[in-house]
């Protein structure tokens, strides 16, 4: 069938493949297409009841089955795996075709192949997609960047299979020019390692201060999940934590290896903030414990070091703290997306890419891997402000963390004497009290700096840029 099909897929593993199905569900005739033809014959078998798929076997056959202009859809690996698609596909379109990437690229990446398809006439999206592959099947939180013209084009098919938050709305909005969604997905996948390490440290403190069972940390996380820290990460934690292994009868997170892998997304969003001159310490901390722990032979070096003598809490006791690390948490929680929204921000100004920040908090509200429930209200706050310099100077949850703050610091306070390790937890109050402090020591490391390195500084009482000459008689002189 020759120029049927709305949209194209190419690379059929489980994303792909599962996106395909998406698109097919909601009534769009796919054409599919995989380097290996067996794979596309098999989707096609699978699952053609579920809708109306095209088998393509060559790119020319592929590209022959999409109506004008076409979308074509790469879901394969990022990187070079990216580009010689691109490079297959590209000389066979036609001027105001589109060529969407659904792949975890680097937001440069995007940029490079967005401005040399450009040039040629092509749109290129970078979509970032979030929800796994029950996401990609069911509905995920769709982050396209690119041009308003292939938004136009592709919008109302994106919108027809994301997720649909609870007023009905579809979780997918256009982000902005070229490597914004990108760039806003990559953020994204910074607070879900954020978010990911502040839950585990509060189910160790729980483990190793409350004296909990796995099992019984799952009915708090239960009862949290029906509260303010409604999430999708909140509701798959109890699920983890009451499994039981069926070799062993062991709690499944007693025999799975304690040693966290990553991909590199979080990495990216730590590497950019530093060269935006973001602090993310948060997100930061989180990818540096996922480090630690993959250092088997560091840790195994260290067990003999000394560390402070456990005391196990009483019963009323425990519960009291249980209470007091659900305030930790959530006021940790706020603070990771105080973070991620900030360095989205100054991605959007570097770049000049105008991202609506109410708007990317709405499309997270549902599908994706972060979806929670305050995800409403950080959308309403930045809809009743649209220049909130920070995501904590929003009254409400301002108030919030004031309310939690004492809790908070206990909680760190205990976990720093009963020797349990909680970067995350720390690194996030550590950057609240940054934010309020009315004086920090920078001004002694700026002094530090002009005596080594004549770098100079302001002054409080006058305009100027002054150096101090600290070899001599350590007159001041304007600099």
């Amino acid at each position: 069938m020759s120029g049927t099909a709305q949209i194209g897929v190419t690379g059929l593993a489980v994303m792909g493949r599962n996106l395909a199905r998406n698109f097919a569900r909601n009534g769009f005739t796919v054409a599919v297409h995989n380097r290996t033809a067996s794979r596309t014959d098999a989707l096609v078998k699978e699952f053609g009841d579920e809708g109306t798929f095209v088998a393509a076997h060559t790119p020319e056959e592929f590209v022959a089955a999409l109506e004008r202009p076409r979308r074509l859809m790469i879901m394969v690996k990022a990187g070079d795996p990216t580009d010689a698609v691109i490079q297959e596909f590209a000389p066979l379109l036609e001027d105001g075709d589109v060529i969407i990437d659904g792949g975890n690229a680097h937001f440069e990446d995007t940029r490079r192949r967005e401005k040399e398809l450009r040039e040629r006439g092509i749109h290129f999206v970078g979509a970032g997609i979030s929800g796994g592959e029950e996401g990609a099947l069911h509905g995920p939180s769709i982050m396209p960047g690119g041009s308003a013209e292939s938004y136009a084009s592709l919008g109302p098919m994106l919108e027809r299979i994301a997720a649909k938050a609870e007023d009905g709305a579809p979780c997918v909005t256009h982000i902005g020019p070229d490597g914004a969604g990108h760039f806003v997905k990559m953020v994204h996948n910074g607070i879900e390692y954020a978010d990911m390490q502040l839950i585990a440290e509060a189910y160790q403190l729980l483990r190793d201060v409350a004296g909990y069972s796995p099992a019984r940390i799952a009915d708090v996380f239960r009862s949290w999940n029906s509260g303010r820290l409604d999430s999708y990460l909140i509701e798959i934690t109890a699920e983890v934590l009451s499994h039981v292994d069926a070799a062993t009868g062991e709690p499944f997170v007693d025999v799975v290896l304690d040693r966290a892998e990553q991909k590199g997304t979080g990495r990216w969003t730590v590497q950019i903030a530093l060269d935006l001159g973001v602090p993310v310490s948060g997100i930061a901390e989180a990818v540096f414990a996922r480090s630690v722990s993959g250092h088997a032979d560091l840790r195994e070096a260290s067990r003999h070091l000394a560390g402070p003598t456990a005391h196990r809490l009483g019963e009323d006791e425990a519960a009291a703290f249980s209470d007091r690390v659900e305030q930790a948490l959530y006021a940790s929680k706020i603070v990771a997306y105080t973070q991620g929204f900030h360095q989205i921000s100054a991605g959007s100004e570097r770049y000049d890419w105008d991202i609506d920040l109410g708007r990317v908090a709405s499309i997270w509200r549902g599908g994706c891997i972060i979806r929670a429930a305050f995800l409403d209200r950080i959308t309403s706050a930045y809809e009743a402000r649209p220049g909130l310099p920070v995501l904590l100077s929003d009254k409400s949850f301002a108030e919030e963390i004031a309310a939690a703050q004492d809790d908070w610091r206990t909680v760190i306070a205990t976990a720093v004497t009963q020797g349990v390790p909680t970067p995350a937890f720390a690194a996030t109050l550590a950057y609240y009290d940054s934010l309020r402090a009315e004086r920090l020591p920078a001004a002694l490391t700026q002094g530090q700096r002009d005596y080594f390195g004549a770098h100079t500084y302001h002054r409080t009482d006058r305009d100027g840029t002054f150096h101090t000459l600290w070899g001599g008689e350590k007159n001041e002189v304007e600099s």
